[in-house]
């Protein structure tokens, strides 16, 4: 590992350089590099980043330190590059030494990204010695976050000291021209991780192994070509898979997984094949080829070879290209795509080792393909959608987490803020670096908060970070918070749900000024005890104070109105129960009984908290119009509805605003609600009407926002909440808001749903520990 003699050093210089610097290949850049510019010194990881020691012509060290920055690799995020010239000590070669460590020093990891085109290229090279081996990696591309156990990032602290290179991956590891010197992850057929086919009952063929007369991989794709489901180890955890134009085989998917209507992702092998299914702009061909290769949602085509299965009731599909060499080789087997979904029940955390596969998935899977590989850390897929210019991240995971948001400011503690119930993360932060963790789930039960707590302790490992205070929801019966009271912390700070959401978009952009934050969501715990879910409030990082919010309405039946849209419009009815005409579509097909015990309920005031829901009052839109009275999963009411708008212009109808700047503005959805059943009794298309709810939302919050703005002498407007992953609803209102020379700034690192709560709260109790110091 050492470059050629040169001549007698005239310059010396230490070079410190911080970011995502480990596990990216930049040890083996930085020797090629210095071999290009004839200099001696060394190299080596740290757990505070890289170190490296330069020696020779002052002119070569300053071509060196530039080139540094501009040609690193393509994995790697230079955060800081610092220097000191020192003295020279005579070195004459340039060398990688062992890795450093220090317990005080803390480093960002690399996610796990998509295979190279490099390595895809020998993948399918009959004269490559890795020919079709499902592990093929290089410094850049491969797994990262998954197998690594901790800091600094070397082999035998990942999940890959399991498995010893042969003779040939040695030579080329320590073969400074090799594409992969230095790769921590090189293995071949030879000496790395193995691939086999298990049947869930038992059969003559038994276990199929690499390497055997049957290939494993060519196994499974017969398989799935009949309609069977194979349960697939990849990355983070395990995919249930299932031949996606079989509609059969994708209906007996959901049946075994429990999981009734919410959509399925699909993966194919190129970006052509996903354009066959799919409408791709130029902005989604980016995402979907970028080394994270997330799950995208496209507009579907009318006619794709797709099951109406996948995504019932929707005009999007979720699709991903292949990430791994082991997806590759699949789909070019299969040729046809395939349901890549989550291996896991409803609502539970994905399978991530052999041995829980065998006892999760048994009843869902008829095949297993396992590798030996062992996963360090559960990974699901990250999804996202393009809005305009804007990637908005519906959940963030494999390719992105994790990647730390920085705060704008340093918090006097480290703080661990546990984040809320439903799509839940967490975030330790330690100074100004916000470690944001994968998506966790929803805390519904005792094996996501297992997942969880494990997740927790493997970040606090990893980033070297012990909390002094715990941030958790204002919400006193939330999961997260039991888990924040676990911790046993001195310290413990409340954060209105809204806050952090409005705060998590603030922090992203640096901004600690006063703003209007618009927080439309499902459900939150507000101040007042009531439920709330249509914010809009004036705040900074620090503090807030409600400006406006949609009328209460009491939900019957609290959450249980999440999945029964009928009983939110019955809510909305109970204030003016003269519409009751308007509100007929609502109540079509449900059980009379029912509605009269609701309307009980609603009489007596059990069980029927008040409500300003955003989300909920989609659901009252779509039961008006007929959509959906019922529902599987959380928002379908409001998917179905969007993707029934589609792209149909319409004018919006008004919605009344009552109070003033001092006591706090109310919108009141009512009229809307009546009016749009009333012009579908009239003849009027469900499909306009969805459209005209739509932009009546937005233009509602268009006026009211400026009224806000002006009172509260601001230009600066946060977008946030679940609800603005609906596109229409997102695009319109940025768009009437930005017309107004509104400053707005949207969800970008992280998503606006509650996936970015966590990162919010930090920012707030951040805020709130600072301002108790006088900083």
């Amino acid at each position: 590992m050492t470059t050629a003699a040169r001549t007698s050093p005239v310059a010396a210089l230490r070079v410190y350089v911080t970011g995502v610097v480990q596990g990216v290949g930049f040890r083996p850049f930085v020797h090629r590099l210095a071999m290009r510019y004839g200099l001696a010194g060394w190299v080596l990881n740290s757990a505070g980043g890289v170190q490296i020691r330069l020696e020779g012509p002052q002119e070569d060290i300053t071509a060196f330190v530039r080139a540094l920055r501009s040609d690193a690799p393509p994995l790697a995020r230079i955060e800081q590059l610092a220097s000191d010239p020192c003295v020279p000590s005579g070195l004459e070669t340039f060398t990688i030494l062992e890795s450093r460590d220090e317990p005080e020093r803390r480093q960002p990891v690399s996610p796990d990204v998509a295979l190279c085109g490099a390595c895809e290229a020998e993948l399918f090279d009959p004269g490559n010695r890795r020919y079709r081996y499902a592990f093929i990696t290089c410094t850049d591309c491969g797994p990262r976050f998954t197998v690594i156990d901790a800091m600094p990032y070397d082999r035998e602290r990942t999940s890959m000291r399991a498995f010893t290179q042969c003779a040939e991956c040695q030579r080329e590891y320590g073969s400074p021209e090799d594409r992969r010197y230095h790769s921590e992850t090189n293995s071949c057929p030879a000496c790395g991780p193995r691939l086999w086919l298990e049947r869930s009952s038992p059969s003559p063929e038994g276990r199929v192994g690499q390497g055997e007369r049957t290939d494993p991989i060519q196994a499974a794709a017969d398989l799935l070509g009949t309609g069977t489901i194979v349960a697939i180890r990849g990355l983070g955890g395990f995919h249930l898979a299932v031949d996606a134009t079989n509609e059969l085989a994708v209906e007996r998917l959901r049946q075994r997984k429990h999981r009734d209507a919410k959509p399925l992702a699909v993966m194919v092998r190129t970006l052509e094949e996903a354009r066959a299914l799919g409408s791709v702009s130029p902005a989604e061909a980016r995402v979907l080829t970028s080394p994270e290769r997330p799950i995208v949602l496209l507009r579907r085509h009318d006619r794709t070879p797709l099951a109406c299965a996948i995504a019932p009731g929707l005009d999007t599909v979720g699709l991903m290209l292949a990430y791994t060499p082991l997806h590759h080789l699949l789909l070019d087997c299969v040729k046809r795509p395939l349901v890549m979904t989550s291996g896991n029940r409803s609502e539970e955390p994905i399978a991530t080792d052999n041995g829980d596969a065998r006892t999760r998935l048994a009843g869902i899977a008829d095949a297993f393909l396992f590798h030996d590989r062992d996963i360090v850390a559960r990974y699901d897929d990250s999804v996202v959608r393009v809005v305009g210019d804007t990637t908005v991240f519906l959940r963030r995971a494999r390719g992105y987490a994790p990647f730390p948001v920085d705060l704008p400011f340093e918090s006097p503690q480290a703080l661990i803020a546990v984040g809320p119930h439903l799509k839940n993360t967490f975030t330790l932060v330690h100074g100004r670096r916000g470690y944001v963790s994968q998506h966790i789930g929803d805390l519904e039960n005792l094996e996501t908060l297992e997942h969880f707590t494990t997740t927790l302790e493997s970040y606090k490992r990893l980033f070297r970070i012990e909390p002094e205070v715990a941030v958790r929801d204002l919400h006193p019966g939330y999961l997260s918070t039991r888990a924040a009271g676990d911790l046993g912390l001195e310290r413990m700070i409340a954060i209105q749900h809204h806050h952090a959401h409005v705060a998590a978009v603030l922090a992203e952009h640096g901004v600690t000024d006063t703003a209007v934050g618009v927080a439309y969501d499902g459900t939150g715990y507000g101040d007042d005890g009531h439920v709330w879910g249509a914010e809009i409030l004036v705040a900074d990082l620090a503090g807030y104070r409600r400006a406006a919010h949609l009328r209460y309405a009491p939900l019957p039946g609290g959450d249980l109105a999440a999945r029964r849209p009928w009983r939110v419009a019955a809510g909305y009815l109970s204030l003016e129960p003269s519409l009751e005409a308007a509100f007929a579509r609502a109540f079509e097909g449900v059980d009379p009984g029912k509605q009269m015990a609701v309307a009980r309920q609603l009489a007596a005031g059990l069980n029927a908290p008040l409500a300003s829901s955003m989300g909920r009052l989609f659901d009252a839109a779509a039961a008006v119009l007929g959509v959906r009275r019922v529902a599987a999963y959380e928002a379908q009411a409001a998917m179905e509805l969007e993707a029934l708008a589609g792209t149909r212009s319409a004018q919006p109808l008004p919605m009344p605003v009552a109070g003033d700047g001092a006591a706090g503005w109310v919108l009141d959805p009512v009229p809307l609600l009546a009016a749009l059943g009333e012009r579908l009794a009239a003849g009027i298309d469900a499909r306009d009407l969805a459209a005209v709810f739509h932009e009546s939302v937005a233009a509602a919050t268009d006026e009211l926002v400026a009224l806000v703005a002006t009172s509260a002498r601001t230009r600066i407007v946060a977008l946030s909440g679940g609800c603005f992953l609906n596109a229409r609803l997102f695009s319109s209102l940025r768009a009437r808001l930005e017309t107004r020379g509104l400053h707005v700034l949207v969800p970008q690192r992280l998503g606006p749903n509650d996936g970015a709560v966590s990162y919010g709260q930090a920012a707030v109790a951040a805020a709130l520990l600072r301002r108790e110091r006088g900083l």
